[in-house]
């Protein structure tokens, strides 16, 4: 694999102004109006035993907050693992294992979800929330890591150079030029890992980690097809919110003319 992969696969920044202020909350009343015609729909339906079981608040609040916490500590564990090793990648002494290392992570990325979740089950004999964190971070660690290096390669050499020629050692211009200048393309791959962690955080039922997947699961099970729209639909919601989130936080931490 020719160094060159980092640059096709990893996502697009898109730049230009900060939204305005009706930017901000379109989105907002959007889910908000996608809320209450869920809720709207679901009032109106004759719920039997069953569904009355799976759709009362407190199922439904601690599934939404199981999969909020999936998420959460997913993507920073991924943070932690995936900049530092982006950023060890791009230094001239790491640049014979990148192409191989890359080559095996994005190989890893394409085994499906579910099949990583069995086998951490299988070899390592745990279930719940830790063998579903360690396979989510195993997902998501691909978009954040190449977004680091294609973040911190895209930097300007005649920047550095002059950095360098200031008298800055090499961590100074680390710290000081290169990731910052890189933090709009790093921000984008976050941005993608937490919409990812969403969605498949959805399948990490199947090991007894609970989550939205629980709701989803047990609509497909007793055949409900309402606690399946629900389910769905509330992930679907989340995933909008966190990526909306994700966004603002964003243009809040873009150096300024970036």
């Amino acid at each position: 694999m020719s160094t060159a992969a980092p640059e096709r696969l990893a996502s697009p920044v898109l730049r230009g102004r900060r939204r305005t202020v009706g930017g901000y909350i379109t989105m907002p009343l959007i889910l908000a109006a996608v809320c209450l015609a869920l809720y709207l729909y679901v009032a109106s339906r004759d719920l039997d035993s069953i569904e009355r079981r799976l759709l009362n608040a407190d199922r439904l609040g601690s599934a939404i907050w199981q999969h909020v916490q999936l998420t959460a500590v997913s993507t920073v564990l991924t943070l932690v693992i995936a900049v530092p090793l982006g950023v060890i990648l791009t230094r001239p002494f790491a640049r014979r294992v990148r192409p191989f290392l890359i080559g095996l992570l994005t190989l890893g990325q394409a085994v499906p979800t579910i099949a990583i979740l069995v086998l951490l089950a299988v070899a390592f004999l745990f279930l719940g929330f830790n063998a579903a964190i360690v396979g989510l971070v195993l997902y998501a660690i691909v978009p954040v890591l190449l977004n680091t290096m294609v973040g911190l390669e895209q930097v300007d050499a005649a920047v550095l150079e002059a950095g360098r020629g200031m008298g800055m050692s090499k961590f100074t211009v680390l710290r000081r030029l290169e990731l910052p200048l890189a933090v709009p393309v790093i921000l984008a791959g976050i941005r993608t890992a937490l919409v990812i962690n969403v969605g498949t955080a959805t399948l990490v039922t199947y090991i007894n980690a609970g989550g939205l997947g629980d709701i989803i699961v047990g609509g497909l099970s007793t055949n409900r097809f309402t606690v399946q729209l629900v389910g769905a639909a509330l992930t679907a919601v989340l995933a909008l919110v966190i990526d909306y989130l994700a966004g603002i936080a964003e243009d809040l931490l873009r150096p300024r003319g970036l």
